[in-house]
Order: C-alpha cells, then sequence, then structure tokens
C-alpha cells in the first residue's frame, strides 16, 4: 500500500527531478536540440526581424515577381515560440540553438513546478503529487523538446500548471481574480494560441464553482466578474493579432463525420497520459514510420476510448477532492466536444495527442491515487506500464541526443541540422559568405537560418505521390544568383520540376555538395 504522506520521499523525487532538468539543460545547451517544422517557422520569423523586418513578419520572395519580397503577419502560430528564445538571445548573445535550449530549460522547471503545486491545491498527498511529477517526467513528450524543440508545447506545460492553480486558488471575486483572467488570457495565448480552449475551459470551471453555493444573482455576478477580462483579453488577442491572417481554426475542408472524430477525443487521457500516441508513432496522423494500418488504428483507438472512459469513472469516484473531479469534468467535457466539432468541419488541426496534453496531465494523479487503492495486480500493472513508458523516453532521448551532438551538422545558427551532413551545410554558408544579393532555395525550411547575408526561399517538401499544387511552387521573375540545395532522392521529376518552377532562370549548373546533396545554380 502507498505510503500518501511520506514527505521525505516526496522531496526527494523533487529534488532529483529539478536536478535531472538542470543536468539535461546543460547538456542541451552544449547540444541544442533541432526544430520541429512549426517553430522553424517561427524561427525564420525571428531571422526577419534580425534583418530589419517588421515585428512577427515572415518575408519571403514575392512569387509574381522574383526580385521583390512579400511579407505576412504570420497568425498560424504563437509568437512566444520564437520570442522567448529572441529574449535570450538579446540578454546573453547566444546562438538560437543555445536560445532554444535555454528556454527548455526554463518552461520545464516552470511546468514541473506548476503542476506540483496544483496537484496539492487539488487535494493529493505531497507523495502523490511527487510520483505524478515523476510520472509526467518519464513521458515522452517531456524529453522530446531536448531532442526537437517543439516551441508552444514546451511554453504550454509552463504556463498550464500555474494556470489551473490559479483557477482553484480564489475563493471569490476581486480585482486580484480580474487580473488573472486577463493576463491568463493574454500569456497562455502568447504561449501557445491552441491554449485557448485551455483558457475558456479553466474559466468555465471557476465560474460554476464559484457559483455552485450562490442563488442565480450570485451566478450572474461572477459570470459578469470572469466575463469582462476575459472579453478583453480575447478582443485584444483578435484586434491585434488573429484579425491580421489565417489560423488553424479559419480554415475548413468541409462537414466530414468518422469513427475517429469521436473516438480520438474519448481516448485522449491515455492518448496523451500514458505516451500511446507518441510511441506509436501517431495512431491517426503519423510521425514516423506507422507501426499500425488503418483498420487497426481503429480498432485500437476505440479500445482506448473505451479504457480511458473507465478510467476517468474510476477516478471520480475515488478522489474525494471536488475541484480535482470537477476540473476532470468540465475539461474531459469541454476537450470532447471542441475536438469533436473541429475534427467534423475538418479543421487545419491534426489527430495528434499533443492537441490534449493538458487532459493527459490532469489524468496522471488521479490514476495514481486510483491504482494505489487497488489490489497488488493492478499496482504491479501500472509499474510495468510505467517501466515501458519509461525506457522508450529514455531511449528516445538517448538516441536523439546523440544523433544530434555526433551527426547533425551545425551552422551558424546552432540548431541541430538533421536534413542535410555537415559536408554540405559548410558549402553552402561559404557561398552565402562570398556572394550578395542571391536566393538560397531549401525544401527544408529550417535551413534557411542557416543564411545570413542573402534572401531565403522555404518550399514544401514533395512527397513520393508526386501530388503537386503548382500554384504553390511558380516563381516569375529573377533577381541574382540561385541556389537550389536539394537532397539525392529528389533526382529525377521532382528535381526537374523544381528546376521549371522559376522560368526566368535558365543556364542551370548542378554540382555534388556531398554525396547525398547536390546544387543547382543559375546566374
Amino acid at each position: 500500500m502507498i505510503k500518501p504522506n511520506n514527505r521525505y520521499i516526496a522531496k526527494i523525487i523533487i529534488g532529483g527531478l529539478f536536478t535531472l532538468v538542470v543536468i539535461l539543460g546543460i547538456l542541451s545547451f552544449v547540444a541544442p536540440p533541432s526544430l520541429f517544422p512549426d517553430p522553424a517557422n517561427g524561427f525564420l520569423v525571428m531571422r526577419s526581424m534580425e534583418m530589419g523586418g517588421k515585428f512577427n513578419m515572415m518575408v519571403t520572395p514575392d512569387q509574381d515577381d522574383f526580385s521583390k519580397n512579400t511579407s505576412e503577419f504570420l497568425t498560424w502560430w504563437s509568437p512566444g515560440q520564437y520570442l522567448v528564445p529572441y529574449a535570450f538571445k538579446l540578454l546573453f548573445s547566444v546562438n538560437s540553438g543555445q536560445a532554444s535550449a535555454l528556454t527548455v530549460l526554463l518552461c520545464q522547471l516552470l511546468g514541473l513546478a506548476g503542476f506540483y503545486v496544483f496537484f496539492k491545491k487539488v487535494g493529493f498527498t505531497p507523495f502523490i503529487a511527487a510520483l505524478s511529477m515523476l510520472f509526467i517526467a518519464c513521458q515522452q513528450f517531456f524529453v522530446v523538446p531536448y531532442v526537437f524543440y517543439n516551441g508552444g508545447e514546451i511554453l504550454s506545460f509552463a504556463f498550464t500548471g500555474w494556470f489551473l492553480y490559479g483557477c482553484v486558488a480564489f475563493k471569490g471575486a476581486s480585482w486580484q481574480m480580474l487580473l488573472f483572467i486577463l493576463l491568463s488570457g493574454w500569456v497562455g495565448f502568447f504561449c501557445k494560441s491552441s491554449t485557448m480552449w485551455v483558457y475558456a475551459a479553466g474559466l468555465l470551471f471557476m465560474w460554476i464553482r464559484l457559483s455552485s453555493a450562490t442563488a442565480l444573482t450570485g451566478w450572474i455576478k461572477n459570470g459578469i466578474w470572469i466575463a469582462i477580462p476575459a472579453i478583453v483579453a480575447m478582443g485584444t488577442i483578435y484586434v491585434f493579432f488573429l484579425s491580421k491572417g489565417q489560423n488553424p481554426a479559419s480554415a475548413s475542408a468541409g462537414l466530414k463525420l468518422t469513427l475517429k472524430t469521436f473516438a480520438f477525443p474519448l481516448a485522449s487521457p491515455l492518448l496523451s497520459g500514458f505516451s500511446i500516441d507518441d510511441i506509436s508513432h501517431g495512431l491517426i496522423y503519423h510521425t514516423g514510420k506507422a507501426i499500425f494500418n488503418d483498420w487497426q488504428a481503429t480498432v485500437i483507438l476505440i479500445l482506448l476510448a473505451i479504457s480511458s472512459l473507465w478510467l476517468v469513472r474510476g477516478i471520480l469516484k475515488k478522489i474525494p477532492d471536488q475541484n480535482y473531479r470537477l476540473l476532470m469534468i468540465i475539461f474531459y467535457t469541454a476537450s470532447f466536444i471542441f475536438f469533436s466539432y473541429v475534427y467534423l468541419m475538418q479543421k487545419a488541426i491534426s489527430y495528434e495527442a499533443r492537441h490534449f496534453r493538458v487532459i493527459g496531465l490532469l489524468v496522471i494523479p488521479g490514476a495514481i491515487y486510483l491504482f494505489s487503492q487497488l489490489k497488488s495486480p493492478y499496482r504491479h500493472l501500472l509499474c510495468i506500464v510505467w517501466a515501458g513508458i519509461a525506457f522508450t523516453s529514455i531511449f528516445y532521448l538517448v538516441k536523439g541526443y546523440l544523433y544530434n551532438k555526433n551527426k547533425s551538422a551545425h551552422g551558424v545558427s546552432g540548431i541541430a541540422q538533421q536534413t542535410i551532413d555537415q559536408t554540405a551545410l559548410n558549402k553552402v554558408i561559404a557561398i552565402d559568405q562570398r556572394v550578395r544579393n542571391a536566393t538560397f532555395v531549401f525544401v527544408n525550411k529550417e535551413l534557411g537560418l542557416e543564411i545570413q547575408h542573402n534572401r531565403t526561399l522555404g518550399l514544401e517538401p514533395i512527397g513520393e505521390d508526386l501530388k503537386i499544387d503548382m500554384n504553390d511552387y511558380q516563381y516569375d521573375g529573377h533577381a541574382g544568383p540561385l541556389y537550389i540545395i536539394l537532397p539525392d532522392n529528389y533526382a529525377g521529376p521532382k528535381e526537374k520540376f523544381l528546376l521549371k518552377s522559376f522560368p526566368n532562370y535558365k543556364g542551370w549548373y548542378g554540382s555534388m555538395l556531398s554525396d547525398k546533396y547536390v546544387m543547382y545554380e543559375a546566374p
């Protein structure tokens, strides 16, 4: 039987975790992570700003006149993913890779501290809260930022625990609560735009919790206190940011009803709280080589949805704290309604467990407490699952870190570049230092971060099915030397198509940058 009041062991666990995070932060600073595609776009905006561009503007060559540039206000992703590293660059004169490592270190420490105090606030003992933090640290999502900087994901982790703590802490309407709601809206969006559904669910929880023991007038009064700062926060976000362009929620491919539309949100406690979606490389949206085919993934998803409902039901029956139970009900219900609608309307939001991260984090302490109340075989089962998750996470971390440190290419940005080798990157950087008024074209956008003196153009990679929208690749006009850097597997139709995408450039000359990368240049 777990001894839930063992504060001494809890202190050892928390102290060990914070020490481990600091050590990993130092190692990551020495050998910075690579970049996921979303923050890569943010870092390119940071590059544009460093070269004199306006705030949050993505500057790229104009498709209609290649001699000119076009600027776009980046609303698809929130700005925190690059502004926090940018602040570290300005404060400490480090490169982008080191700045991303410092961002990860800060956010991991804030996230662990925030969820620890939150778990204790909703009735869990320090020991259960500490075990929950250890379980979180064993998850694959926790170690991913040391291999791939994931921008908004890690910033959201730093924010969410403290936000949930604030939602529970206030006992009544006050100016402090008003300020908390206002600032939480701004900070949450700054960290990650999709945090807004978490923000809305948290405010709904506050309203119900503060009003449940009052008459109708109390519900109205508390609703006004909560609504006013929330409207101000969301209104300013829309006027000064979202209204300037598109975002994932604004694009829709039309109505499409499938089994996964509802099963995926229902399965979110296990998909996100036990790293199942990460370990399987994505059941629906594959982030690596698919382990399961479509029908296998569907069957697994249905089983996970049923198991998740059983788990949540068991937690709600066993956990005595009313605030935690209400949070679970509201957040699980809100996520189901919101994401079922998003998937039903085919919004540009993928079937990935990372979008449900808060559900998994909420479930973890409840699941640990629940299994601690069951018989030994069930507790042993949890330990076995825990060990399996930890093993896959450690393997992912060690393999990814060593690859970034020893095999990835490294240039002026400090970012571990996994899509090019060192020989090829050195030659590209040498050309950039030698020529001016040139444009470098990559099919991996993050490589543009290594160009300091010339323009860059990042094109979407061409898949093996060769499904191409010609309008996305056509660039008319001429503007100085053009260099197209391609991996050798683009030889053939892909290569020919890209060369034809710049019709005003003639006399192409190809040269091998290395055994696996080729460069085409035209004057």
